[in-house]
């Protein structure tokens, strides 16, 4: 099963600004093995979000919802410390696209 990734402009902004260099491949690794069609540690943050959780750095986090079977939408992302924030974030966003 292939899953196909699209990115919003602020998901875009969020991971080309990333300074950590490490964490940023950890993020794209991650988001390679999630086309291949393996999710890893996710969680629902309600309203048709989920949040993709990496034990890297700060503990940075993706923010998504799915679009049909095949698509999830990343939305935006931020780490542990701006976690609520970036929920609030990602809800309106999807709040938007809906």
């Amino acid at each position: 099963m292939t899953y196909q990734l699209k990115q919003t402009s602020q998901f875009d902004r969020w991971l080309s600004g990333l300074r950590d260099a490490r964490g940023k491949v950890a993020i794209l690794r991650r988001l390679d093995r999630i086309r291949s069609g393996h999710l890893g540690d996710t969680r629902s943050v309600g309203i048709g979000v989920s949040e993709i959780r990496l034990d890297i750095g700060p503990g940075y986090r993706v923010y998504f919802m799915r679009r049909g079977d095949m698509v999830f939408l990343l939305l935006c992302g931020g780490d542990k410390s701006s976690q609520q924030r970036d929920i609030k974030l990602a809800q309106q966003l999807a709040g938007d696209i809906q």
